[in-house]
């Protein structure tokens, strides 16, 4: 028998005669800690770039230029702020990274490996956009809302205003002003 499961075994059956609230609580528990090393998995394969282009990383930041473009071999990134927002994007690998910002907005967008992130805020809004080794993440925040789209390998990650949307294994948002997420792993 696994470590995970004897632990949580012993401990929801020492309470008697192990009922069924016992049982969906050890249940919750192994699938939490699976989900957890499988995303972490996951993201580990994602970060080393497995079987990805090599390209020179780029990054691009708003200010100082408005508009900053930047493109080494099969990686860019372009980052666009308006007034008092702040944008930064960064991307290696064949992978393209895009944040735009205005009125006080910071949006920060980072791909890797074949992936595409989209970041995008307004109004003291802050987005954050992850694309690990081939997935798609997009997020949106405006009037001071918080978001945060991470999407893996073949995975789309969405987190803005109008709520998430996680398609795909691997992928994970959230919108930490009104407490809407998902995960699909």
């Amino acid at each position: 028998m696994p470590l995970i499961s004897s632990v949580w075994s012993r401990r929801s059956f020492s309470r008697g005669n192990g009922s069924a609230s016992n049982r969906l609580g050890g249940r919750l528990a192994r699938t939490g800690a699976v989900l957890t090393v499988g995303m972490g998995l996951a993201a580990g394969l994602a970060l080393t770039g497995a079987g990805a282009a090599s390209a020179a990383p780029v990054t691009c930041a708003s200010p100082p230029a408005t508009n900053d473009i930047q493109v080494s071999e099969t990686a860019s990134c372009g980052a666009q702020s308006v007034g008092a927002g702040r944008s930064q994007a960064g991307a290696m690998e064949s992978g393209t990274a895009v944040s735009v910002s205005t009125d006080n907005g910071y949006s920060n967008s980072y791909a890797n490996g074949f992936g595409t992130a989209l970041g995008a805020s307004r109004g003291n809004g802050q987005a954050h956009a992850y694309a690990l080794g081939g997935g798609i993440a997009r997020a949106g925040a405006a009037d001071g809302n918080v978001t945060l789209a991470i999407a893996g390998w073949g995975a789309g990650a969405t987190s803005d205003a109008n709520g998430v949307n996680c398609m795909g294994t691997l992928s994970f948002a959230v919108n930490f002003t009104n407490g809407q997420f998902c995960i699909a792993g």
